[in-house]
């Protein structure tokens, strides 16, 4: 019988011999912890939808900040549950807003810890939407002052980074610019710039109780069908500044991901969304799968199709696990 003379499982015989040819590495260094905050003090409430995810209030989320930098996780990104909202979202960019202080909290903990503030209204308006609304529709225009507002308001809180995920256009450009002009030429933006309208955020809105009061979110989140789409829109966000740039959701838009690496040389972000999280510990817990290796699956696919920054609430796990490996 004859055997070609390459045979691809003499390097798949031992784990050692794996490891030497892997082509994709996942490290912590690539992870990015969500944390939800909200006003009090010793708050822990865990999320329904999102076992092993809480609500914090800005201590008990500057102590798992500490966590999660002891786990060689570089950075945290902050989304704020306001003690009021209103129509325009005004706590959004009050000094003493929730995200404000908690921003102050983890950094007076944690100084080296890369902080990274969603910039969106989703949280603090009373109707949920990402914006001001004219009658029932989101006003793009008038909305980027609020978000250049924001931005602001939690650059001068610490925030090393901010990332706005509204999908406004010209958002980014208008945060970029007051930044600047405040004197924050420093602050970074990660843009959310390939936004989909997507069925995977539902526990989210539970996490962030952010969900719209009327309506949804299609006429500024991008139709799902959608692809060369989503390299304008990148193109948009890298000529307004943005110093990286992101696609969500991450598992069922690998494609996206992959195309917008190959077609630009930034840094590429992934939000490995709350539903596909929910989903592996929701099979996971019926037994329907490996816990740990599908988390480690999809982190890796994540990756390897072009992500450099990987969102995710598997951080925790993934970077306890990568360190036993």
């Amino acid at each position: 019988m004859w055997f070609p003379q390459y045979r691809p499982r003499r390097l798949r015989r031992t784990e050692h011999l794996r490891r030497l040819v892997r082509e994709t590495r996942l490290s912590p260094d690539v992870f990015i912890y969500p944390l939800f905050v909200r006003p009090g003090r010793g708050i822990r409430q865990p999320v329904a939808s999102m076992p092993g995810v809480f609500q914090l209030s800005r201590d008990t989320a500057a102590m798992e900040a500490q966590e999660v930098r002891d786990l060689g996780i570089p950075a945290v990104i902050l989304f704020g549950l306001p003690e009021k909202k209103d129509e325009r979202g005004s706590e959004a960019y009050a000094p003493d807003g929730v995200v404000q202080e908690a921003v102050r909290a983890i950094k007076d903990r944690c100084p080296d810890l890369v902080v990274i503030t969603d910039v969106c209204l989703c949280e603090y308006t009373s109707h949920g939407h990402c914006g001001v609304l004219r009658g029932r529709e989101v006003d793009n225009d008038p909305t980027l002052e609020i978000l250049a507002r924001i931005a602001v308001s939690h650059a001068q809180a610490g925030a090393d980074m901010v990332a706005p995920s509204d999908m406004m256009d010209g958002r980014v450009g208008a945060i970029r610019e007051r930044l600047d002009a405040e004197g924050f030429p420093l602050t970074a933006v990660m843009a959310y710039s390939a936004k989909y309208c997507s069925a995977f955020y539902g526990p989210f809105r539970e996490a962030a109780e952010s969900a719209p009061q009327f309506g949804d979110r299609r006429a500024y989140q991008m139709d799902p069908a959608n692809a060369r789409e989503a390299l304008r829109e990148i193109q948009l966000d890298i000529e307004e500044g943005a110093d990286i740039i992101m696609v969500k959701p991450a598992l069922a838009y690998l494609d996206i991901i992959r195309r917008v690496r190959e077609e630009f040389d930034w840094p590429v972000a992934a939000y490995n969304v709350s539903g596909e999280y929910a989903m592996i510990k929701a099979a996971a817990a019926n037994g329907w799968l490996d816990e740990q290796r599908a988390m480690m699956e999809v982190l890796m696919a994540i990756h390897r199709a072009g992500a450099d920054q990987i969102i995710t609430y598997f951080a925790k796990d993934a970077a306890r696990l990568l360190a036993s490996a």
